[in-house]
C-alpha cells in the first residue's frame, strides 16, 4: 500500500500526517510566506493571500500594452488602451487590420493603401507608389516618352554628375551592356533543364534560360547603398534596386518617405546637370 507523504514548504523534512508537517513548520518557522502583489503582508498559503488581494484590491496589473510601458487588471482594459493610443503593435488602426510581423506592417503602411501613387515619372503622367517603381519604369524603357531610357543611359548620366561616388560605384573598364546579348548554345541542356553558366540555375526551355541571361541578374553591380557610416556593403545593378533597399529601411540608413524626397533630388540634379555633391537624407 502507498502512502501520501507531506512534504515541508522549506526542507526536505516529510511526515505521514499533514497536521505533523504543520508542526513541525510552526516549530521551526518554515512556512514560505506568500507575499502580496501590492503591500508588504505576507502569508502562508497562496489562498490566504489571495482573499487578502481581493478584499483590497491588491492585484498587481498583468497585462501590458504592446507599446508603451503601461499595465492593465484585465485584456479588455490593455487593448481598450492599445485601439485608444494607438499602441497596438503591428495593427492598422485606420484598416482595423492586425499583421503578423513588423516587415509586414511596415509594407502594408508604405503601399499605396496608405501612401498613394505620389511619386511622378518626369517625363510621362505615370505615377508611382515607390522611387523604385519609378527608376524601373524608366530603367525598363517602359516610359512612352523616354524610350531612349535605359539602365545604362540613365546610369552614365548619373555617373557624370557623380565625381565623388556617392550612390555610383566607380567601375574600372566598366563597359555599355546595352547592346550585349547571351545566347544559350546547346551545350546548355543538361537532358532535363537548360542551366546557367553564371549561377546553375535550371530553366525549362532554352528562351526562358535567354530571358534570364539577358536580365539584370548577372549585370555588372553599378551603384552601392549610401549608408558608409552604418558600413552597409550592399551594391546593386540598377537604380530601382538600390531605391528598393533603402525603401525597406533594412540597413537602418533612411525612413522610406526620404527616400522619395531623395528620388526627387537626383531627379532634379539630373534633369538640370547639377553635380550631386552630398544628397542628405
Amino acid at each position: 500500500s502507498s502512502f501520501t507523504m507531506f512534504e515541508c514548504d522549506y526542507c526536505t523534512d516529510t511526515f505521514y500526517e499533514e497536521e505533523d508537517c504543520e508542526e513541525h513548520m510552526d516549530d521551526y518557522n518554515h512556512w514560505v510566506r506568500v507575499e502580496c502583489d501590492t503591500c508588504d503582508r505576507r502569508f502562508r498559503s497562496q489562498n490566504a493571500c489571495q482573499q487578502h488581494m481581493n478584499a483590497t484590491n491588491h492585484h498587481k496589473p498583468k497585462h501590458g500594452c504592446d507599446t508603451c510601458t503601461k499595465m492593465f487588471f484585465t485584456p479588455q482594459a490593455a487593448m481598450q488602451h492599445m485601439q485608444a493610443s494607438g499602441h497596438r503593435k503591428n495593427f492598422c488602426q485606420p484598416c482595423n487590420r492586425q499583421f503578423m510581423n513588423e516587415n509586414n506592417f511596415r509594407a502594408h503602411m508604405n503601399s499605396k493603401t496608405h501612401r498613394g501613387k505620389q511619386v511622378k515619372c518626369p517625363f510621362c503622367t505615370a505615377t508611382f507608389v515607390t522611387a523604385s517603381g519609378a527608376s524601373h519604369h524608366l530603367e525598363t524603357g517602359a516610359c512612352p516618352n523616354a524610350r531612349h531610357a535605359t539602365r545604362e543611359s540613365i546610369h552614365r548620366a548619373i555617373s557624370q554628375l557623380d565625381p565623388t561616388g556617392i550612390i555610383t560605384k566607380k567601375q574600372i573598364g566598366w563597359h555599355d551592356e546595352r547592346n550585349s546579348t547571351y545566347s544559350a548554345t546547346d551545350a546548355a541542356f543538361n537532358g532535363r533543364h537548360w542551366i546557367c553558366y553564371f549561377c546553375s540555375k535550371g530553366f525549362g526551355t532554352r528562351d526562358a534560360l535567354n530571358k534570364h541571361l539577358n536580365s539584370p541578374v548577372h549585370q555588372s553591380k553599378i551603384y552601392h547603398c549610401l549608408n558608409k557610416r552604418g558600413r552597409c556593403t550592399k551594391e546593386f545593378v540598377s537604380l530601382a534596386a538600390l531605391f528598393n533597399h533603402l525603401e525597406s529601411e533594412s540597413c537602418g540608413f533612411t525612413r522610406f518617405e526620404n527616400v522619395q524626397k531623395f528620388h526627387n533630388r537626383l531627379n532634379d540634379a539630373v534633369q538640370n546637370r547639377r553635380m550631386i555633391t552630398g544628397l542628405p537624407i
